[in-house]
């Protein structure tokens, strides 16, 4: 069986920074997945993701991305590109999650396939709600993951169809 983790990140006391959290959210809210996906609340975890991340196949990783696009714009990052956001720097956690997957590979566990899947933030100030650019494009950001997940062969269902 296949391994996966989809893993939001994000502090939930600055509005859009929280933005991978609130996607976690709604993805359990809405879907029921296969016990070999792991749908996770990584918080502000950093390196405590290693451990839960040994031994995964594939790797969905949500965050706000600060790219330069106006506020609510979908990121989705593969391959080589990946290797770009980390030397742009365009991650509000760029250095956390480098970090994890530097030490997955020095661990020789490193994950065969990631994914890193953000919106554009409008606001990181203090405060519990996302902004209005960001919350309108939520349900975008989830499909997205839905998208990838389909392309890797897993799906992924809606509760209310159950």
């Amino acid at each position: 069986m296949t391994n996966i983790a989809i893993v939001g990140i994000g502090n939930i006391l600055l509005s859009d920074e929280g933005l991978g959290v609130r996607v976690v959210e709604e993805l359990q809210r809405g879907y029921v997945f296969s016990p070999d996906i792991h749908v996770v609340d990584g918080g502000t975890l950093g390196l405590d993701l290693v451990q839960l991340l040994s031994g995964c196949e594939r790797l969905i990783v949500v965050d706000a991305v600060a790219g330069g696009q106006p506020p609510g714009s979908l990121y989705v990052l593969h391959g080589d590109e990946i290797a770009d956001y980390f030397r742009g720097k365009i991650s509000l956690h760029e250095a956390g999650i480098r970090e994890v997957l530097r030490m997955l590979e020095v661990m020789e566990k490193p994950l065969p396939e990631v994914v890193i899947l953000g919106l554009e933030p409008g606001s990181i100030e203090w405060g519990f709600s996302l902004s209005p650019a960001v919350a309108d494009n939520l349900a975008q950001a989830v499909d997205a993951i839905v998208r990838q997940l389909g392309v890797w062969g897993i799906a992924a269902l809606p509760i209310k169809c159950l």
